[in-house]
């Protein structure tokens, strides 16, 4: 996986790829829909993706709430696992949101990136004011010799899916089917912090990530699944919310204990995989209160991951 922040002065082997274009977040099923059919379009050509950084309605809505589903890396490890060798990781700003949509396909996707062949879902749009659409890229695109696929959305009986489906999914409680229709579960990445140190005071140490720009699913405990920064999985248990128990104030974080694990986590970067939403965010009478359900919230967390009775020291 090589990454291009930049579709000027390409290197020779970084051109004349497959390059399906959108932004990809979540890198669901559908997406990888879009990428099987870029890839039999051309199966010679390396498989590329041409994406933006940040998120154009980051860019053009800054004060909406976070809505991502995978922020760079994590979208970058999706796509590698979909045997996507290339990405093309465009910064989305002021200038390039200007660009109009004849410059895009002229200057971008034709001289820059050398494009062999693209695809695309039927709803791409681009350039200024979204200015072209799947039929303006392929008159275009036909006029400078380039090939192109649109790829019917890739629909179930709930009709086609969609990051905006999946984000509902989450918001509502239900990390199962939202595993369902991304191939994989979904998982929130980022840099252990310290916290107050109160889990530890309770028997229950926690490893803290903010959730940044990651959107915020519903509050409350789930079963989950840590990947460390050495490729290590853990299981365990998470509370996603605000802790009123402890008064923590309106900052939402994910606070994941990891079962049977001893060992410094402060600065490295973690996922957390939600698997089962196990109950909603309370409020307890204090933190006696508060142990007693975080162990059974443990046990319930240890019993549907199949992870065994806690060790012994």
């Amino acid at each position: 996986m090589r990454i291009f922040t930049d579709w000027r002065n390409l290197p020779p082997d970084a051109r004349g790829a497959t390059v399906a274009l959108g932004n990809f977040d979540g890198v669901h099923r559908g997406h990888a829909h879009l990428l099987r059919s870029a890839h039999v379009a051309r199966p010679g050509a390396a498989l590329a993706v041409l994406t933006f950084e940040p998120h154009p309605r980051e860019f053009f809505r800054p004060d909406d709430p976070p809505f991502r589903l995978t922020l760079a890396d994590e979208r970058a490890a999706a796509l590698a696992e979909l045997g996507v060798t290339l990405i093309y990781q465009l910064p989305f700003d002021a200038a390039f949101s200007a660009m109009p949509a004849s410059a895009f396909v002229e200057q971008v996707l034709h001289a820059g990136v050398g494009a062999q062949h693209l695809a695309s879902g039927p709803d791409f749009a681009f350039g200024h004011r979204r200015g072209g659409d799947v039929d303006f890229l392929a008159q275009r695109v036909e006029a400078l010799d380039m090939g192109l696929t649109v790829v019917p959305p890739f629909a179930d009986a709930r009709g086609p899916l969609s990051s905006s489906r999946i984000r509902r999914l989450l918001q509502d409680g239900y990390p199962e089917r939202a595993t369902a229709e991304l191939g994989r579960a979904w998982a929130i990445r980022g840099v252990v912090a310290h916290g107050d140190h109160r889990g530890r005071t309770i028997g229950f140490p926690t490893a803290n990530v903010s959730l940044g720009r990651h959107l915020e699913p519903a509050r409350g405990v789930y079963a989950v699944t840590v990947r460390l920064a050495d490729g290590q999985v853990r299981a365990g248990v998470a509370n996603v919310g605000r802790r009123p128990t402890v008064n923590a104030g309106a900052d939402v974080r994910l606070e994941a204990h990891l079962f049977d694990f001893h060992g410094d986590l402060y600065g490295q970067e973690i996922s957390v995989a939600l698997q089962v939403f196990l109950r909603g965010e309370q409020k307890f009478s204090g933190l006696d209160a508060l142990r007693a359900q975080i162990a059974l919230d443990a046990a319930a967390a240890r019993k549907l991951l199949d992870v065994g009775a806690p060790s012994r020291p």
